[in-house]
């Protein structure tokens, strides 16, 4: 088998796009296309249909990337091995997060510790977390849930609850806690859909029978906690994303679990990657810190 063949398909499935595989590759984009053109050709299959700008798998084509990627982390494991044996730390780790508060001091540790590892971080909700570890974007990532999936490695690192945050100068702005009923008829700004933290709270509202008078979304934390300091409505945020924010002011839902968990979770055959199981060993001396993790 054509191990640049293989070595195409993998960049081009694991990218979405032609375009964005030959950058990766720093190959033409012609000399890319000609590379999965002949994999299909000699075997007979078609394993991409294009979509827009695009491409997407077929059945056929996400098979043959459960077994690139495995050999893909394969290929990285075994390169930070030998890097290791000269006695280089060197690698890279590409981190996919739900919010900085948390996993910014973490890889300030791990750089201090692995200065040769370089670091990549990107941001999004817990759909995006996933996305990017599926579709090998990001090698770890921080979410507010726990996913049963057997391809995942997870691993249980702080307990949060979830606030709401009003501005200084709002009618609560003295208080440290309210009753759910409270919130009935309220105009509330929310994190877009495929946020955890805000699949909990609605979950909580129909339990509680509350209903939004309005609902403002905002698609970053960064975007809630300016419109809540603006003035547009009554902000919902996780307890470790409060900060030190003199505009805003944080109050608890007294009657409600509100609670969620962090999880640090990377694919299962990417853990044995030395760079990515020194990042779990850096957060599991976190975690069982005396004055930190859980």
């Amino acid at each position: 088998m054509n191990y640049a063949q293989l070595r195409a398909f993998h960049a081009v499935a694991s990218q979405g796009s032609y375009t964005k595989a030959a950058e990766m590759l720093h190959v033409t984009q012609p000399t890319l296309s000609d590379h999965v053109k002949s994999l299909e050709e000699r075997y007979g299959v078609k394993l991409f249909r294009r979509q827009g700008r695009g491409v997407v798998l077929t059945g056929l084509g996400r098979a043959l990337l459960e077994i690139t990627r495995r050999q893909s982390y394969l290929e990285a494991e075994a390169e930070q091995l030998l890097s290791r044996a000269q006695g280089l730390v060197t690698g890279k780790i590409s981190v996919t997060a739900d919010s900085p508060y948390l996993v910014v001091p973490l890889l300030g540790d791990f750089y201090r510790r692995y200065p040769g590892i370089e670091l990549t971080v990107q941001f999004g909700n817990s759909e995006r977390v996933l996305q990017d570890l599926y579709e090998l974007r990001a090698d770890i990532g921080l979410m507010p849930e726990s996913i049963d999936d057997s391809r995942l490695h997870a691993l249980a690192y702080r307990k949060d609850q979830i606030v709401i945050l009003v501005p200084r100068g709002h009618e609560w702005a003295r208080r440290s806690s309210i009753h759910f009923e409270e919130l009935n008829e309220r105009r509330l700004i929310l994190r877009e859909k495929g946020s955890n933290t805000r699949a909990i709270f609605e979950q909580a509202m129909r339990r509680h029978d509350i209903r939004a008078g309005t609902i403002l979304e905002i698609g970053s934390r960064e975007g809630v906690r300016e419109a809540v300091a603006a003035g547009l409505g009554i902000g919902l945020i996780s307890d470790s994303e409060v900060g030190n924010d003199s505009r805003l002011h944080p109050i608890r839902i007294r009657d409600a679990a509100l609670n969620l968990t962090e999880y640090f979770v990377c694919l299962r055959e990417a853990y044995p990657m030395p760079a990515v199981r020194a990042f779990f060993e850096l957060v599991e001396t976190r975690v069982n810190a005396p004055a930190g993790g859980l």
